[in-house]
């Protein structure tokens, strides 16, 4: 069984897959996809199952109608498509992709400045530190203190929603 995912990781990749799409990160069919994945690590409401069964081809038009009764099924928050909660559920998805290693403190930083600017919040710090790696030579700082106080921050970010990103 070594490899096989868990119900709890299950519904953490379809949550974080509503998450990227909410945002515009990934495609409609990537849900139909989480939904399976969901369904094989055991799973299962009609909900799911309809979300499961989406052609991709017509994800575009299937995922929408049927993602929002899934995700309440399996008691997963839903955050409407572009709104500051989608954004904020994204900004602590990748403090917690920094957390695992899958990138780095700058690499945070610079990403949610990119996307976000300084008009984000809760990401606010986050966007000021990016701004901090690229002035590194006009104030003494080193990387390695802004790394620490992003990491930092993203441990305050990904904790700040009990777990949901």
């Amino acid at each position: 069984m070594a490899g096989m995912t868990t119900p709890d990781e299950a519904a953490a990749g379809l949550r974080s897959t509503a998450t990227l799409w909410s945002n515009g990160r990934c495609p409609a069919a990537a849900l139909a996809d989480a939904a399976c994945d969901a369904l094989v690590a055991g799973l299962d409401t009609p909900g799911l199952r309809e979300l499961a069964a989406v052609n991709h081809r017509d994800a575009d038009y299937d995922v929408p109608r049927l993602l929002p009764t899934a995700m309440k099924e399996l008691g997963l928050t839903l955050h409407p498509h572009g709104s500051p909660a989608a954004q904020e559920s994204w900004a602590r998805l990748l403090a917690a992709d920094t957390l695992a290693g899958r990138l780095t403190p700058r690499e945070l930083a610079d990403e949610i400045h990119l996307q976000f600017g300084h008009r984000l919040p809760p990401a606010e710090t986050l966007a000021s530190l990016s701004d901090e790696y690229h002035q590194l030579e006009y104030t003494g700082r080193t990387a390695a203190s802004v790394d620490a106080e992003v990491l930092a921050e993203a441990r305050r970010l990904a904790g700040s929603a009990g777990g949901e990103a």
